[in-house]
């Protein structure tokens, strides 16, 4: 299984709203086999190379382009950081900040400079959501794996009471002495739900509100499961037959199943919905005014185009400059306006193109019309 640091919503608008003139972003393609490590550390290395270069055209404060190098260069003698690799791996380095992220997917390898850090890639990571977790809940206990687009199934350790596999046995002597029911049912209504809900509070503390949650439960505790559930995005449709009896391709493709089924209908009642809102001003796909709605905090939700990277600026006023070429003072457009959109509270998605409409790569509903 391959590791992946995806931060949740918080931390990402935390990155995003880093300003720092020796803001260093690095990406390169990764390898959880140890022996291509070497291979990894050279196009580091030239990686870094690269940004020093850019750091010093910079007009920057005594000791910046230091603070920025020195952790770099560390992280290629740091023997625990290499034991535990991927297929991608993300760098932000300020005089200030140093963070690392693994991806399980292929990114394309750059390097930047900049007053902020080139966060698109995992705002795509997190806003592309083809990523599940299954809550797996029999009588013999409860199991969380995370199933993702570009990774095997991830086991996630629950957090249980000590007493959870007790929960489903109840005194039937006056307290003489406790048995577990034996009349083909695991314990009666107020057993199971106690039981379920233990495993349900372990399971939220983990899985993030936007990311959907899948049952497989044994029959008798599938619906006590569901009674106290209070994930969000806990699917409708589960996996039938024991949790145990599953082999782990099969779990996978019925996870891919229900997820495709799920998004493909989340996806049309979106478009369903925007065509409804945009005869009352309250959805458009023009580019300027997905910008400015963005701006002003007007995006309840917004799709975009996971592979648009077209680059320019967006002042504080939402007016929109294409650039002709990527630059020191560019950044990917449509990232700026998701990032804004996150900012204010609204929800972002990543799409293909042909989920999106009229041919432009944003869409938005809006919380309240444009001004003329």
């Amino acid at each position: 299984m391959l590791p992946a640091d995806i931060p949740d919503t918080d931390h990402l608008i935390e990155l995003l709203d880093l300003r720092d003139e020796a803001s260093t972003t690095i990406t390169i393609a990764s390898s959880s086999f140890r022996p291509d490590h070497e291979r990894v550390k050279i196009a580091l290395r030239n990686a870094i190379d690269e940004a020093e270069r850019q750091l010093r055209r910079k007009s920057l404060p005594r000791g910046a382009q230091a603070a920025v190098v020195d952790p770099l260069r560390a992280l290629l003698r740091d023997d625990e950081f290499w034991l535990a690799q991927s297929r991608s791996l993300v760098i932000f380095a300020s005089p200030e900040v140093f963070e690392t992220f693994r991806l399980a997917k292929s990114v394309e390898e750059h390097v930047a400079v900049g007053d902020r850090f080139d966060t698109g890639t995992l705002l795509r990571a997190l806003a592309f959501p083809h990523r599940a977790f299954v809550v797996a809940l029999t009588q013999g206990g409860a199991t969380l794996w995370e199933f993702g687009p570009d990774h095997r199934p991830v086991e996630h350790e629950l957090d249980l009471p000590d007493d959870h596999a007790l929960m489903l046995e109840r005194t039937t002597t006056g307290g003489r002495f406790d048995r577990q029911r034996a009349d083909g049912t695991t314990g009666d209504r107020i057993e199971r739900e106690r039981y379920a809900r233990a495993a349900q509070d372990a399971v939220v503390a983990i899985v993030p509100e936007d990311v959907p949650l899948i049952l497989a439960a044994a029959t008798d505790l599938e619906p006590a499961y569901r009674a106290v559930n209070t994930h969000p995005l806990l699917l409708a449709d589960g996996i039938d037959g024991h949790p145990d009896a599953f082999e782990e391709k099969a779990l996978s493709d019925r996870v891919r199943e229900i997820l495709d089924a799920h998004y493909a209908a989340d996806l049309d009642s979106w478009r369903e919905r925007f065509g409804s809102l945009r005869s009352e001003g309250l959805a458009t796909s023009r580019f300027d005014e997905v910008a400015l709605a963005a701006t002003t905090a007007s995006v309840e939700s917004l799709h975009f185009d996971m592979d648009w990277t077209e680059e320019g600026s967006i002042d504080e006023f939402g007016h929109v400059r294409h650039a002709d070429e990527p630059g020191p003072d560019t950044y990917a457009l449509v990232d700026e306006v998701a990032a804004r959109v996150l900012r204010s509270g609204g929800t972002v998605r990543a799409v293909r193109n042909a989920d999106l409409l009229d041919g432009s790569p944003l869409a938005a509903v809006l919380r309240f019309p444009l001004p003329e």
